[in-house]
This record gives structure tokens, C-alpha cells and sequence, in this order.
């Protein structure tokens, strides 16, 4: 297994690929999200444990820090995107469904005929403007990215819509995890508590963790560790900022937490990944 970090040569934390991408990859994961429109016929591909045959016209998609193999694919068979995860991470519509988007991984063209051409549509005109010399080619790349995780979003929610949480779906009750995301985000350098977020969502501690559970299908500590693991990963790119005050701008209370949770959700600690970072800039 390889941690790969991904360099993002023009434009900044997005990129598109299509020519000289290897036949074969061994499993890998990166912090980036990866959409691939497969282009022939022969891809093989294994994504968190599960085996992908895709068809001609399908996406698959790739969120990220999940383990993944190109286990093969003919020369010119795929074009692809990829894009850091601050994008879908810092945004609480996408970080609340979490859950439920990341569990979708492939978008067949034969079920989903209108959806995929849009998406693959998308994803060629993120390549002209990575390829342009124009004003505001970033920001044209990540508001083309939204489009397509709203494309996906939507199509995800209305397939989990009658079992979210083994309830009906609720926009009401949606709304508070919504507002309850935003605010964990927004705060999450601070020593909040659930039972503060339960408190500015006006519901009983009980209850908010209950629907909090249900909806996101995460306890509350585990998604705040999550939002600070993504916070400190951050951080850790500017090598003027120590690694220790990097875990506490972040939101941890002290290194020894820290240093386990980030392990347990990258696989490294804090110091190896600097490293990593450092290294990669280099060559």
C-alpha cells in the first residue's frame, strides 16, 4: 500500500489526466478525490476492498483516503479528474452526507444515461480550463467540481432517501445535522461539545445525538476528529508551523491524541507525513 500525495501542476488543487496513465497501479490512497470516465472497454479496478469491471461511458469514483488498485486499463481507456478534498470537506451540504456519497462508486451509463454524459461533460470542460491560459481558471475548475458533486449529491440523497437513519427521510430534521455540520465546522479549533452543538440546533442532547447518528451515520466525536484530522493535514503543508502547533491550532487538546487519530485515519503520523509533503515538493 502507498500513501501518493498529488501534485496539482497548474492548477491549484485540481487536475485532469488523460495521456501516459500506467496500465496497471498498485494500491494506493491519497487525499484527493478521483472521477474517472472510462473510455473503452478492459478496466479493472478495485476500490475499498470491492472489484470494478466498468463499462464504456460509466464514472467511477474515488473518494478520498480510500484504498484503491488499478488493477488494469488499455492505453487511452480513461480521462480523469482529481481534487483535493478541502473542497468537499469545508463544505457542510457535502461533509453532513458524507456517509451516504461516499458509499457510491460507480455511475453506470446504461442506468443513468443523462447523469453520466453530464458528469463526463463536466469533466471535459474542467480539462479546457486547466489547459486555457484564462482569467480565473481556478476558480472556474472548483465551481465545475461542485456542479459535479451536486449532479452526484442528488443523485445519491434520492436513492438513501426513504432510509436514512431507518426513517423516513426529513428536510427538517436535515437541516439541523445541515446547520450542526456547518457549526462543528466552523468551530472546530474550539473545545466544543456535543452538547454545545446539541444546544445551538435548540435540541436536547438526546435527541441530537440520536438524529446526529442516524443521519450521518458517525457518532459526534468521530466526525469532529475527523474535521480536525482534515484541519491539521492543512496545516501541516506550511512547514513554518510546527507539528505540535499544528494539533492544537487544529482543535486537539493535546499531541498524544493527535498523533493516534491521525494515524487512525491516514495510516501515518503527523511527522511522517511532513516528511512525505517535503520529500514530494522536492522532486
Amino acid at each position: 500500500m502507498e500513501k501518493e500525495i498529488i501534485r496539482y501542476p497548474r492548477i491549484h488543487g485540481v487536475s485532469f489526466s488523460q495521456d501516459d496513465i500506467p496500465t496497471v497501479f498498485p494500491p494506493h490512497w491519497h487525499n484527493a478525490a478521483e472521477f474517472i470516465v472510462i473510455l473503452k472497454k478492459g478496466c479493472k479496478y478495485r476500490i475499498d476492498g470491492k472489484f470494478y469491471e466498468p463499462e464504456p461511458g460509466d464514472i467511477l469514483l474515488v473518494w478520498p483516503r480510500e484504498l484503491h488498485e488499478l488493477l488494469h486499463t488499455p492505453q487511452g481507456s480513461v480521462a480523469f479528474i482529481q481534487f483535493s478534498s478541502y473542497l468537499i470537506e469545508s463544505n457542510s451540504d457535502f461533509a453532513s452526507a458524507s456517509h451516504f456519497i461516499n458509499e457510491c462508486h460507480l455511475i453506470k451509463k446504461g442506468e443513468n444515461p443523462e447523469l453520466t454524459a453530464k458528469i463526463e461533460g463536466l469533466i471535459y470542460k474542467i480539462r479546457d480550463a486547466v489547459n486555457q491560459n484564462i482569467y480565473f481558471a481556478e476558480t472556474r475548475c472548483k465551481v465545475l467540481v461542485y456542479e459535479i458533486l451536486l449532479l452526484i449529491g442528488d443523485f445519491v440523497m434520492k436513492e438513501h432517501c426513504q432510509s436514512l437513519g431507518g426513517v423516513h427521510f426529513s428536510d427538517r430534521l436535515w437541516e439541523y445535522v445541515r446547520y450542526a455540520c456547518s457549526y462543528i465546522s466552523e468551530h472546530s479549533s474550539e473545545n466544543i461539545t456535543q452538547a454545545e452543538v446539541a444546544q445551538k440546533t435548540g435540541l436536547s442532547p438526546y435527541y441530537f445525538s440520536k438524529i446526529f447518528n442516524e443521519y450521518t451515520k458517525m457518532r459526534f466525536p468521530e466526525y469532529l476528529a475527523g474535521i480536525r484530522v482534515q484541519n491539521a493535514i492543512n496545516l501541516l503543508e506550511n512547514e513554518s508551523i510546527s507539528v505540535t502547533d499544528c494539533a492544537f491550532k487544529s482543535g486537539f487538546q493535546s499531541t498524544t491524541t493527535f498523533n493516534k487519530v491521525f494515524h487512525e485515519q491516514t495510516g501515518c503520523s503527523p511527522r511522517e507525513y511532513r516528511k512525505f509533503l517535503s520529500q514530494n515538493k522536492r522532486m
